[in-house]
C-alpha cells in the first residue's frame, strides 16, 4: 500500500508560478512510476505529467508542455510539479498518482486526495 499526500496548492494570478509536492509513504516508493492529473469543475480528470521510476523518462500533456516540469526526489519520497506561466485554464484540483506503469492514462494504483489550484486574472 502506498499513501500519497499532495500539498502546495493555492490561489494565484495568471502568469504566476507554483510548485506542488506529493509525499509518498508506505511500500517502497522507488520503483513506482508517478503521475499528476487534474480535474476542473464539470470536466473529466485529465493527464498533466508523469515520470518513470528511474526519473529518466517524462510525459507531458500538450497543454502544459514547456510550462510545467515534473521531478522526483527518491531520498525524500517526493514528486514535484513545477508550474510556471499559469493560465486561467490551469484551475483544477491536482492529483498525484503512483503505479507500476509509466503511462499518460489514469491506470495508476494509488491516488492522493488532491490539492486545489486556482488561477485568477
Amino acid at each position: 500500500q502506498v499513501q500519497l499526500v499532495e500539498s502546495g496548492g493555492g490561489l494565484l494570478q495568471a502568469g504566476d508560478s507554483l510548485r506542488l509536492s506529493c509525499a509518498a509513504s508506505g511500500r517502497t516508493f522507488i520503483r513506482y512510476n508517478m503521475g499528476w492529473f487534474r480535474q476542473a469543475p464539470g470536466k473529466e480528470r485529465e493527464f498533466v505529467a508523469s515520470i518513470s521510476w528511474t526519473g529518466l523518462n517524462t510525459y507531458y500533456a500538450d497543454s502544459v508542455n514547456g510550462r510545467f516540469t515534473i521531478s522526483r526526489d527518491i531520498d525524500k519520497n517526493t514528486v514535484y510539479l513545477q508550474m510556471n506561466s499559469l493560465k486561467l485554464e490551469d484551475t483544477a484540483v491536482y492529483y498525484c498518482a503512483a503505479g507500476p506503469l509509466h503511462t499518460p492514462t489514469p491506470n495508476y494504483d494509488y491516488w492522493g486526495q488532491g490539492t486545489q489550484v486556482t488561477v485568477s486574472s
